[in-house]
């Protein structure tokens, strides 16, 4: 259990500008807390504090509420321009029309409203097992307007954050890691939109509001920090306008460039590395071994079944590996291949007649495809380049999508005709102190990362 002071959540309710002030970035925020006004807040508080953001900039979030004198009889209303802050325990405290309607770059399904419930439905995510929900919302009246998932956490496991690499420095000057409040998706290190938003709500409002509310949260219970992962470039250049550290980090993504073939990206790969590829290509068929992938009308027909086999599948690593915790049970499983037919693909390996042998779950948008979880029960050579890499750089060609990501980490896959990507995120720390010095350190190290996959890239494509 996290040792999180008093309840989660934020005494009052808070109210954000829907219309920004649109002067520089630079320009000072004022916000007015006005005492005396009271109406129920989130997750069932009644206490008497609202909040009105008139403008946004980058030392927006470390600025202090000055309250403004007002008397018991301020009976202060939100304008028509404002937007009402509430955080919800639980995502079954939101519709999935509600969630669901709200868009951004691209529609993620990682961002879904039945992926991410089903985590909490299933006990995957929840307080015994790490995770505290409090996701952060924005409403124009009753219409949900804004949303971004987000966890209160005590460590950094299942979600990809790589704490680690600047946990030390933190602790040299006096800071706290934990606890944490995560904007992001539990279990996947996937890139994309962290903040959901109407049509008519620009993102960087939505943005700077929902980060208003994490800060409030912040506070309010005594976190050390909150921190944004993985989330798209877009609302990464608006989280550094608004004074967060930026961190980037590197994966590797394939990219389909126009290929009518796989042989047209193959000959695209250099000499040696088209060699290698071709050979390691050939072994399944040396092997006896069909590779395939389970989706649409089979999986959904068969749901329970496939489900069992990936869950199967996955608990091999995970007892395989020391680090591979089984952050995933069997029913989360059921409920994804049952809730997301669309969206859930299962690559198997197997010999005819036979269960299979190996297999990986991918998950798919209109543009992506996302390598997630492998598995096998019998080793063979090149087996996992073969399930996990190839034979979705395969799918991808066929299918016309444009961006592969094979999961997170692995330099291996550069050699398969993967690339070095830049992945955002960003940390803001409650720490006045703090939060300046790691900024700027995580600036340069942003900057040397950048740097880095830029001139592999010159040298690569040269």
């Amino acid at each position: 259990m996290l040792g999180v002071p008093g309840v989660l959540g934020v005494r009052g309710v808070l109210w954000a500008s829907e219309f920004i002030d649109r002067r520089a970035p630079e320009a000072n925020t004022r916000r007015e807390v006005r005492p005396g006004h009271r109406r129920p807040g989130p997750a069932g508080h009644d206490t008497p504090v609202a909040m009105t953001d008139r403008s946004r900039g980058a030392s927006d979030l470390h600025t202090d509420p000055q309250p403004e004198t007002g008397g018991d009889d301020d009976t202060s209303q939100p304008g028509p321009g404002q937007l009402e802050l509430r955080v919800m325990s639980s995502l079954d405290e939101l519709t999935a029309a509600a969630w669901n309607g709200l868009g951004g770059e691209r529609r993620n399904p990682f961002l879904s409203w039945q992926f991410l419930e089903g985590l909490e439905r299933t006990g995957c995510v929840a307080p015994e097992r790490g995770w505290v929900p409090c996701h952060l919302t924005a409403w124009r009246g009753e219409d949900l307007v804004a949303a971004a998932p987000a966890y209160v956490k005590g460590d950094e496991m299942g979600d990809f954050s790589r704490d680690w690499g600047f946990g030390h420095a933190l602790q040299q000057l006096g800071g706290s890691l934990y606890p944490k409040l995560v904007i992001g998706v539990p279990f996947s290190p996937v890139s994309g939109q962290r903040f959901l938003h109407a049509r008519d709500l620009p993102l960087e409002h939505a943005v700077a509001a929902l980060c208003a509310l994490a800060q409030e949260v912040c506070r309010q219970n005594g976190l050390a920090r909150f921190q944004v992962l993985y989330c798209s470039p877009a609302e990464a250049e608006i989280l550094t306008r608004l004074g967060l550290a930026p961190r980037a980090l590197i994966q590797y993504h394939w990219h389909n460039r126009g290929y009518a073939t796989s042989d047209d990206w193959l000959a695209g790969l250099k000499s040696k590395r088209r060699t290698q590829a071709r050979r390691e290509r050939r072994e399944p068929e040396l092997q006896g071994v069909r590779i395939r992938t389970v989706r649409g009308a089979e999986l959904a027909e068969r749901a329970d079944h496939w489900a069992g086999i990936a869950h199967g599948l996955y608990r091999t690593t995970c007892d395989k590996y020391m680090w591979g915790g089984a952050y995933l049970n069997r029913a989360f499983f059921d409920h994804l291949f049952t809730a997301l037919p669309e969206n859930v693909e299962l690559v198997v390996a197997e010999r005819a007649g036979e269960p299979p042998i190996a297999g990986a779950i991918n998950v798919s948008s209109d543009t992506h495809l996302y390598g997630r979880y492998w598995g096998c029960h019998e080793e063979l050579r090149f087996l996992h380049f073969n399930v996990c890499l190839y034979h979705s750089i395969d799918d991808c060609i066929a299918r016309g999508l444009q961006v592969f990501e094979g999961g997170a980490g692995g330099e291996h896959k550069i050699s398969r005709g993967f690339e070095p990507e830049i992945v955002h995120g960003a940390h803001w720390f409650s720490d006045r102190r703090v939060h300046a010095l790691l900024r700027d350190a995580l600036r340069r190290d942003e900057v040397a990362q950048i740097a880095r996959v830029e001139a592999w890239k010159t040298e690569n494509r040269s």
